[in-house]
């Protein structure tokens, strides 16, 4: 199965899929690439971190399940290896959900949404994000939104940490048994 996990910035995708993998041994988390920067506060292994130069050539090779460029930087997701039976976990953005849903059509995206602007506002910047690059991500959240809530097979508050892990894994556990 693969499960994408999708949303605004902010609204805390990485920390609810770190979670759900630690918690679930059946899951297995795709890291991402991106040209951008590492945030102070983001762990060496949050993405591959990589160069346009090795992101551009990985597209021209077409190893990319998805990718898109977002506020000046390429985000993507490559093309998964094989697991051990493992459900495949995806944290993108909606561009990257979108084109996941076309190429596989039977993914379930569980769209995750802040419990308002204002506290969205305030993870980007706890994250250490630069001001305009929260404004931005804020406008792109009015934009993302609406399309996320469309293609979502299951939409999350992330109001509360532990009850939104908790919410997401009976999703995953519920879509398994079916």
């Amino acid at each position: 199965m693969i499960i994408v996990v999708s949303g605004p910035g902010g609204v805390g995708k990485g920390t609810i899929v770190d979670a759900l993998v630690k918690r679930d041994p059946l899951l297995w988390l795709s890291r991402s690439w991106t040209t951008r920067e590492r945030r102070p506060s983001e762990s060496g292994d949050a993405y591959v971190f990589t160069s346009s130069d090795d992101f551009e050539q990985r597209i021209s090779e077409g190893g990319f399940l998805e990718w898109t460029e977002f506020l000046g930087n390429y985000y993507g997701t490559p093309i998964p290896e094989p697991t051990d039976d493992r459900d495949i976990v995806l944290e993108i953005e909606v561009d990257g959900a979108q084109q996941v849903k076309r190429i596989a059509p039977d993914a379930m995206l569980i769209f995750v949404l802040p419990p308002s602007r204002d506290e969205q506002e305030r993870r980007l910047r706890g994250r250490g994000d630069l001001d305009h690059k929260v404004l931005a991500r804020l406008k792109k959240a009015e934009e993302e939104e609406p399309i996320g809530r469309e293609l979502a097979d299951h939409l999350v508050v992330n109001d509360d940490l532990e009850t939104t892990i908790d919410e997401m894994l009976a999703i995953i556990f519920s879509a398994r048994s079916e």
